[in-house]
């Protein structure tokens, strides 16, 4: 593995070198052009919307061919940035772990075996693939079989000691844990569907052929690991509204409320508690089903010996195709996993600290002032991490120098554009804009914190790097404020025309963010 190192200092001088190419002097030297006066009447028009008041606004923008700062409001302010910390974790894992990483999942036999019996334990050792599914433990039992294994004498080992056994992160609130977007993080899970949720299963209610029976209840993938204890009931009419809730500690399942015969049926995604637990109960039923008998227990966090032969193996999507799902749709497990396998790449650790330590080095190296900003995690779900956006900002000028950078960049979700894995986490917003197909950000949302971080071109041409954070706000949402901001931007020009002289562009009607839901990705709404 190859660490490319990027002293802040060479960084400093790039862009003085590319500030005197581009016959510029430095921002704090240079006087706002008439065009950059009602850009920052602009923006400072938006930020005095009322629902504001009382709240934290960190607001720059920056050229990124030149360096010059074109708006500042309270830039080195550290503020809650929610998903936007992905930003540092995504570039970190882009760098040190390289664009063609990925995780191997791998079945291994220990002990002899003859005429189809293996006469000890069989391991099933996880890699951390965030992304792996049910119909992939299917070929990993599909290929055991292939080897001639029919029945198992001892254990199935479920071994996810590549990672430590925090499933939590430290600082996550209680009541966040049975939705999706706080999974439970291992180093052997599954996931869903190809949101790559992992950690979760999808629960379904359809309702009953008549009223008063039990809505029937369905996972996916099916497992024995989750119980569901359905509480729910079919009606004749009326408004469905159906709960699926864990129960803290285990894997009940509870199914309440009311859903209409005939009505479309209700799913949503739930935690499963211990996910290394959950994969072996997929992937044992997986053996089953292509004629492998385990005699033995399932037993769960033991490393497979040196000693055991392998007899299947698994390979992830490379981390560059990983970067959609993951940046797109604002996946925290994929973040989660991201910190915990930088850290056991650089260190042999794959704990939060290691892998938060390996991030603070890498973005150190790109010009960011560490010193300056604190993360507690790799998604952002946790309401310590801090960061100025100016340091954002900083970030996304350094990136435009990698080899992976228009990876990295596509994997941005794009405003306005439809297609949920294009336009993700934006696609419902600044359509019909300027801004639309044209803004490449990265959303951040948990109840009063929200922000935008990304780039730009604005109606010249250039690719300006901006970074929006606003805290403490007790409205239900902002977004809209900042779509305005993006949107001016969008439109700025330093040529004199009725276009540029309009003042606080209008912007579509944003998504909402549901009240009392700390969230990066709200489904099926944006948050």
């Amino acid at each position: 593995m190859h660490r490319r190192l990027f002293p802040r200092a060479l960084a400093v001088l790039a862009l003085v070198a590319t500030a005197a190419a581009a016959g510029t002097t430095t921002a704090t030297a240079e006087a706002p052009t008439p065009a950059q006066t009602r850009l920052n009447a602009t923006i400072d028009a938006i930020l005095s919307d009322s629902r504001l008041d009382g709240a934290q606004a960190g607001v720059v923008v920056v050229d990124t061919a030149t360096g010059r700062t074109l708006y500042d409001r309270n830039s080195t302010r550290r503020l809650i940035p929610a998903s936007n910390t992905k930003l540092l974790t995504s570039a970190a894992a882009m760098e040190l772990l390289g664009p063609g990483h990925r995780f191997t999942t791998e079945v291994s036999a220990d002990g002899s075996r003859r005429a189809g019996m293996l006469s000890g334990d069989l391991y099933l050792r996880g890699g951390g693939d965030p992304t792996i599914l049910a119909a992939d433990y299917d070929r990993l039992a599909e290929q055991v079989a292939a080897a001639g294994v029919r029945v198992v004498a001892g254990d199935l080992v479920a071994d996810d000691t590549r990672y430590d056994k925090g499933r939590l992160g430290p600082d996550w609130t209680w009541d966040d844990e049975p939705y999706y977007y706080a999974a439970q993080v291992s180093a052997l899970t599954v996931a869903p569907d190809t949101d790559y949720d992992a950690g979760t299963v999808i629960v379904q209610a359809t309702p009953g052929t008549r009223a008063g029976v039990r809505p029937k209840i369905t996972m996916t993938p099916d497992n024995g690991w989750l119980r569901i204890d359905n509480r729910a009931e079919t009606v004749a009419d009326g408004e469905t509204s159906i709960s699926f809730e864990r129960e803290h500690g285990g894997n009940t399942v509870v199914v309440t409320g009311r859903i209409a015969v005939g009505q479309a049926a209700e799913s949503d995604w739930v935690t499963v508690w211990e996910p290394t637990g959950y994969a072996a109960d997929v992937f044992r039923s997986a053996l089953r089903r292509h004629g492998v008998r385990v005699l033995g227990r399932t037993v769960l966090g033991t490393a497979t010996p040196d000693t055991a032969k392998p007899l299947a193996r698994h390979d992830s999507m490379p981390l560059a195709d990983l970067m959609v799902p993951f940046l797109k749709l604002s996946n925290n497990g994929h973040a989660e996993v991201l910190t915990k396998e930088l850290g056991r790449q650089l260190s042999g650790s794959g704990t939060w600290a290691a892998g938060l330590s390996a991030i603070s080095g890498y973005v150190g190296d790109a010009g960011v002032d560490t010193g300056t900003l604190r993360q507690r995690d790799g998604s952002g779900l946790s309401r310590r991490n801090l960061v100025p956006p100016a340091q954002f900002v900083t970030l996304l000028s350094a990136v435009r120098a990698e080899p992976w950078f228009d990876t990295w960049y596509a994997a941005l979700p794009v405003a306005g554009n439809p297609d949920r894995f294009v336009g993700g986490t934006l696609r419902s917003r600044m359509g019909g804009t300027a801004a639309a197909n044209n803004v490449h950000a990265k959303t951040g949302s948990l109840t009063g914190a929200s922000a935008l971080s990304g780039y730009v071109t604005d109606a010249d041409g250039r690719l300006l790097a901006f970074s929006i954070v606003l805290n403490n706000y007790l409205t239900s949402s902002v977004k809209g404020l900042e779509d305005q901001i993006a949107i001016a931007l969008a439109s700025y020009t330093e040529k004199e025309t009725a276009t540029a002289r309009r003042t606080v562009p209008a912007a579509p009607e944003s998504p909402r963010v549901p009240e009392g839901r700390e969230c990066s990705w709200v489904k099926p709404a944006l948050c």
